[in-house]
């Protein structure tokens, strides 16, 4: 029955701002595998893991899907979202559609230089090791900085805040390790600013949202938006519960425009950004980046990451079935946007899971739900030499492991006393709001237990490579 009642409350919308709406058919995708993104939205409002969402899937220029789930809050009363309205914290989707944007219109104009030193933009980032760490590295997340640092908690103003992620000490001599960090974001957007002379979010209006009619993007909206803005923690450090201000705190200590978190927009804006960049860097006959300079920030530098941009790998929301070439971001409020340049493809979840959830673990929900979500899009794909013959049994949705039923212990062996404590990792990281990458600490923490054992503790911990973090996002 609950299922019936959101699923009235589903919006479906006839068009996106700018591009047309086309039948999956039309466009080479199968509209009966696409409606499984209905069950697993729909499964991930009921666990309780957000009261809302925005998913639009477009495919060669058109939307095939445009959809608003639920409410903007978990109140009856609250308005239904809509993909073409409802404004949602964009948290780190900031990183590659605000800040490395503004980088790779730079970088066209000759004003930037992936491999200039970081100290030539911003004088006030020396000393050291600093001296030394690139504007690529930046881009990378290899510069050396620690993932973030808790600016809030110290700094009255924004420009003391500026001045303590200028100050903070590196932890890994920077091209030598990787470590996803917010601080280097911000760094990165001092950059943007000095190099072209504007504040981030005024270069950004100018350059990339305002010639894409990206009218519900950008950085502090006005109050009179408030009404179309979903609303995010209810209890924060701030004291009262936020709507229309950005939910990070350092980027509100920072002043609500930061190179790492700010932006606020709706799902139909990122769908002519992400056209956008499907086209090469132009939409509408409005060039914004060089073809060329699209394919060298997307194209994977190392790891799992590009310049700004992550590659899929079936990690953070990609799915398992998008291309090797996939490239997008995810946000801690629950937001999420992969392009797929071989399937001509991309997909964006907007959601507010940091809204009160009421599942017991909602960061495995909203990782679930990315990836199914992901996983239909690209298993509705019927080209020739792209389609896949059968669908799974399954989507992880269906399943709903470790949403919030206790997980299962494995029965005890005989002999044993069967009283394990060890907790899973999606036990352990969920909630978590600056989380090291389950992926990364599983593998670190297994070759430091193997080394210990090989080695008898003789190995230096100044040998060790810094471990691989993620903020969550």
């Amino acid at each position: 029955m609950l299922l019936t009642l959101l699923a009235a409350a589903a919006v479906a919308t006839g068009h996106t701002e700018g591009l047309p709406a086309k039948a999956p058919k039309s466009v080479g995708m199968s509209a009966e595998r696409l409606a499984t993104i209905d069950r697993v939205i729909l499964r991930g409002i009921t666990a309780g893991g957000f009261p809302g969402a925005s998913v639009i899937v477009g495919r060669k220029g058109a939307t095939v899907v445009s959809k608003g789930f639920g409410h903007l809050g978990w109140t009856k009363d609250s308005p239904v979202v809509l993909p073409d309205r409802t404004i949602y914290d964009l948290a780190s989707l900031t990183k590659v559609v605000g800040t490395t944007t503004a980088a790779m219109v730079l970088f066209d104009e000759g004003k930037l230089a992936l491999d200039e030193k970081v100290t030539h933009y911003v004088p006030g980032f020396t000393g050291g090791l600093k001296d030394s760490v690139t504007v690529r590295q930046l881009l990378m997340h290899r510069g050396g900085l620690p993932a973030g640092r808790d600016l809030w908690r110290h700094a009255h103003t924004p420009e003391e805040a500026r001045q303590m992620v200028l100050d903070v000490p590196l932890e890994y001599k920077p091209g030598t390790g990787f470590i996803y960090s917010d601080l280097g974001a911000d760094i990165l957007g001092m950059v943007v600013e000095s190099a072209s002379g504007e504040r981030l979010d005024a270069f950004l209006q100018e350059r990339v949202f305002g010639p894409l009619g990206m009218t519900d993007t950008g950085f502090r909206p006005a109050d009179s938006l408030v009404y179309r803005i979903a609303p995010t923690e209810v209890s924060p450090p701030r004291g009262y519960p936020l709507r229309g201000e950005v939910h990070d705190e350092n980027a509100f200590a920072l002043g609500g425009v930061a190179g790492h978190a700010g932006l606020f927009g709706t799902a139909s804006d990122l769908a002519v950004f992400a056209q956008m960049m499907l086209n090469g860097g132009s939409y509408d006959g409005t060039r914004i980046i060089a073809d060329s300079t699209i394919k060298l920030f997307t194209a994977r530098a190392a790891g799992s990451r590009a310049l700004g941009w992550e590659v899929g790998e079936g990690h953070h929301g990609a799915g398992a079935y998008l291309g090797e070439n996939a490239f997008g971001h995810t946000g801690f409020t629950g937001t999420s946007m992969w392009i797929d340049p071989e399937r001509e493809m991309f997909v964006i979840l907007l959601t507010n899971r940091v809204h009160a959830a009421k599942a017991r673990r909602p960061a495995k929900v909203i990782s679930d739900v990315r990836a199914d979500l992901a996983d239909a899009a690209a298993l509705a794909v019927t080209d020739e030499n792209l389609a896949v013959t059968e669908m799974p049994a399954s989507f992880r949705a269906d399943r709903e492991v470790g949403w919030n039923r206790p997980m299962r212990k494995a029965r005890p062996h005989r002999g044993t006393s069967g009283k394990s404590k060890a907790k899973t990792s999606a036990e352990k990281g969920a909630g978590v709001k600056r989380a090291v990458h389950k992926s990364s600490v599983k593998s670190a923490s297994a070759k430091r237990g193997s080394s210990k054992k090989l080695a008898a503790g003789k190995k230096s911990a100044a040998a060790r490579k810094p471990v691989a973090k993620k903020n969550a996002d």
